[in-house]
């Protein structure tokens, strides 16, 4: 599909910068904008960066430079600090991607490895608390009922007895799902959403319009329409990958919506290509959330 080789040459690109065009330093300081972007949500300027590698604001512009020269980072204003851009934030991707979320060890400060993180373990703890209770009732009993009816009726019986399971089954796992989705929302920030069946689920709608990027009407209509449109691509591009992002004008809909798309594969009684993710601004904590998202779509795959 167009969308996957867009992306695909997005990605080799990035891997180019990588291997080729830049210093070790150069991209330290490249991760440590998008770090520190996403926490202060503010433009990044030499000082703080020289304050956090310990050299001369002279020697961080001139590093900085060379980074807005190549189009990993770029400045809003003309006095203002840097921020990343597309292609900054898709080379820091493709670096977690390969260092298999090893996030601490692509930190530069001191204080991003010793900053309270949300793990795997806060997504199982609160995931299995709020269904414990629905998951705790047995779904299919021991046995059914036979020898007081006729083999007819044991036919008819189990064939609504399967129903009953089956209907059963399928709200409990739209229940699964959706309590997942709520559980991203809770410890992302972002905009939540799930595939289920035919249906799109959205929570968190509230918490995307509040982030600063879309304090602009027009940002808002952008993601919008990317909303509408969002549910019919899904269910025909079928993204193949068990973790998909999509970082600002990757994103085949809504290019023009500054947002990424994380979305994770999982199979469900619904369908063997369900989804699971969240929608939220370009200025992201991108080793927190792909590594939700993905154990979101791991743990609702094994517990089906």
């Amino acid at each position: 599909m167009q969308y996957n080789s867009k992306q695909k040459s997005i990605k080799m690109e990035a891997e180019n910068y990588s291997k080729t065009q830049l210093t070790d330093r150069q991209k330290a300081i490249l991760f440590a904008v998008i770090e520190e972007y996403a926490e202060m949500a503010a433009p990044v300027g030499s000082v703080t960066l020289a304050k956090l590698f310990d050299v001369s604001s002279a020697t961080i512009r001139a590093e900085m430079a060379r980074l807005e020269e190549l189009g990993l980072i770029a400045s809003p204003h003309t006095s203002a600090g840097r921020i990343p851009t597309d292609a900054g934030y898709r080379l820091y991707v493709n670096s977690l991607v390969s260092c298999e979320n090893s996030a601490e060890n692509l930190s530069t400060s001191e204080e991003s490895k010793n900053s309270e993180s949300i793990t795997d373990d806060d997504f199982d703890n609160l995931f299995t608390e709020a269904t414990r209770e629905l998951f705790d009732r047995p779904v299919i009993p021991n046995s059914y009922p036979s020898r007081a009816l006729s083999s007819g009726q044991n036919d008819k019986n189990r064939g609504l007895h399967a129903l009953e399971v089956r209907i059963g089954s399928q709200t409990q796992v739209e229940f699964a799902i959706r309590t997942a989705v709520d559980m991203l929302v809770e410890l992302t920030g972002n905009l939540g959403l799930a595939t289920i069946g035919n249906q799109l689920y959205l929570s968190g709608i509230s918490k995307l319009f509040a982030q600063p990027e879309f304090m602009d009407y027009q940002r808002i209509q952008n993601v919008s329409e990317l909303l509408d449109n969002l549910e019919p691509w899904l269910r025909e591009a079928r993204p193949g990958e068990p973790l998909n992002i999509f970082i600002g004008h990757e994103n085949p809909i809504g290019k023009n919506s500054d947002v990424s798309l994380i979305i994770s594969k999982f199979r469900s009684p619904f369908s063997d290509s369900s989804y699971i993710g969240i929608l939220g601004p370009t200025r992201q904590n991108y080793a927190q959330v792909m590594s939700l998202v993905r154990h979101a779509g791991k743990y609702l795959e094994s517990m089906y």
